[in-house]
């Protein structure tokens, strides 16, 4: 064959190669309000940066590409590789082949410590080719977890995702979703019906309002595929590219307007929204929060103080009153534990009573999974610094990086409480005979609160005793984590003893 021949017959299976399963079925995605695997791309990677690699492998079907798209490009000039399941081709469903070229960028994604996305939109396993696609899953869920802690992770839901593949996107870092389009489920609608009779819709059974509120399992959702583009943009721009890479530096920008001092109320039974705080100390009041409808009483964020990315974990008082239940325990594990991977220095901002009490946490594994908690800050080797806000009472305390458990710093307000429990139960129970044996027990009780609130709970015993590194005025806050933040970068920190691995309780 001539080379004029050649290069007619490559542009030929090119623009075979771009029509995936056919115009009639891109036109199909696209009225259902979706947009092409191609598509995808497009909007998501810089103009004109994307290079496909495995373009003309075939299944034994003789399906050009086999249904997923793989390559890398760049976002905002950072090199990503990705790969984007193009539905229009058997319905996305992952085969042999199929699941060859993903494994494959995903080794590539580690080799050169990039980000490897996932634009997920797939009917599960090709049920023709049988072990070959459950072998197939087995394949990318030995890299999810080689991977892990290695290069960042992110799955886009923009789809379908059922059976087992929904265990790809959970072991990845962040997951995001598409409202009303995206859903991920173990047993569809179809067999639930034919095994239990239920009857329910895969919105209903796996869609956002289950897995952003309920499962937590998405981290990020967004109304349509355009804005969960501009999310997965966000985030990237907050990360290094790999574990190796250094923290994440930005042009530094000022803090919001908020006066710090004006957000907490002087009554310390009074609710607040944390998130003001977050805004006040962060760069130009701006960060990406992280499973905001999940666990609400504590929030998990990513900012940017003095042009410095920072993980922000703060207790919520507007939700359970901030303290620490199941859900909050292993979002906030698996959080830390993130940003330890990543090299993203640590900021808690603490106002917690202690861990939720009851016969219903204590058997569902509240002990396992506050657990959790102690292990993620006593293991991350990042800056770790704390700001206590209002109280810090009992074991929530320590487990909330504490001196002890590892902090490089640990500030408190002048009005916070540090304690084993709060005045009024402590009081109720160190001077019980002398309240029951007063003429008037309530005055009494009050005036034994108040002298356990001087004495004993106030930050500058803890301070006294070393356990808090200084009382800081609220107005001061910012200024004070931009020296001690700035300080921490020449950090170092290890475990000279080797072991293979901690077992971190699940």
């Amino acid at each position: 064959m001539k080379q004029r021949d050649a290069i007619k017959c490559l542009k030929k299976k090119e623009a075979a190669l771009l029509l995936g399963g056919g115009e009639d079925k891109q036109e199909r995605q696209r009225s259902a309000g979706k947009w092409t695997a191609r598509d995808r791309i497009v909007h998501l990677l810089d103009a004109d940066s994307f290079t496909e690699l495995h373009r003309f492998v075939k299944s034994e079907e003789n399906i050009p590409g086999d249904g997923v798209i793989t390559g890398y490009g760049t976002i905002e000039r950072r090199v990503v590789c990705l790969y984007a399941q193009d539905f229009t081709v058997h319905g996305g469903t992952l085969g042999g082949k199929h699941a060859q070229k993903i494994a494959e960028v995903m080794d590539l994604a580690c080799k050169i410590n990039a980000p490897i996305i996932g634009l997920i939109d797939s009917g599960g396993a090709r049920i023709q080719e049988g072990v070959e696609a459950l072998t197939g899953y087995g394949q990318i869920f030995r890299r999810n977890v080689q991977a892990s802690g290695v290069v960042p992770q992110i799955s886009v839901m923009l789809g379908p995702c059922a059976g087992g593949a929904v265990y790809s996107p959970a072991l990845t870092d962040v997951v995001f979703m598409v409202e009303k389009t995206s859903q991920l489920f173990i047993t569809g609608p179809k067999v639930l019906k034919s095994v239990t009779g239920a009857k329910v819709s895969a919105e209903e059974l796996g869609g956002t309002q289950i897995h952003a509120t309920k499962s937590g399992v998405a981290h990020v959702v967004a109304a349509t595929e355009a804005k969960v583009f501009a999310e997965v943009k966000r985030f990237l721009a907050y990360l290094p590219s790999a574990e190796k890479g250094t923290p994440s530096f930005h042009e530094p920008h000022p803090a919001g307007e908020t006066s710090l001092a004006d957000l907490i109320p002087t009554n310390g039974k009074d609710v607040y929204e944390v998130k003001e705080i977050i805004r006040a100390l962060s760069d130009q009041g701006e960060w990406l929060e992280l499973q905001p409808r999940f666990a609400r009483n504590l929030v998990t964020g990513l900012t940017q103080i003095g042009g410095q990315s920072v993980g922000v974990i703060a207790n919520n008082p507007k939700h359970l009153a901030g303290c620490l239940d199941l859900d909050a325990a292993d979002k906030c594990a698996r959080f830390v534990r993130f940003c330890d991977c990543f090299c993203i220095p640590l900021l808690m901002l603490e106002d917690v009573s202690g861990f939720i009490p009851g016969v219903e946490q204590e058997s569902r594994g509240l002990i396992r999974h506050g657990a959790k908690i102690l292990y993620a800050f006593a293991e991350a080797t990042v800056p770790k610094i704390t700001v206590i806000l209002r109280k810090a009472y009992g074991g929530a305390y320590v487990a909330l990086n504490s001196k002890a458990l590892g902090a490089d710093f640990v500030y408190a307000w002048p009005g916070a409480e540090i304690a084993v429990m709060g005045p009024g139960g402590a009081a109720a129970i160190l001077y019980r005979k002398e309240i029951e044996e007063s003429s008037e027990p309530e005055k009494t009780r009050k005036e034994k609160q108040r002298e356990y609130e001087e004495v004993h709970a106030t930050p500058y015993v803890a301070a006294a005793k070393g356990f808090i590194d200084d009382v800081i005025d609220p107005r001061e806050t910012r200024t004070v984590l931009l020296r001690s933040f700035a300080l921490l970068t020449q950090k170092v920190e290890g475990n000279d003893r080797k072991r293979k691995h901690g077992n971190m309780p699940l």
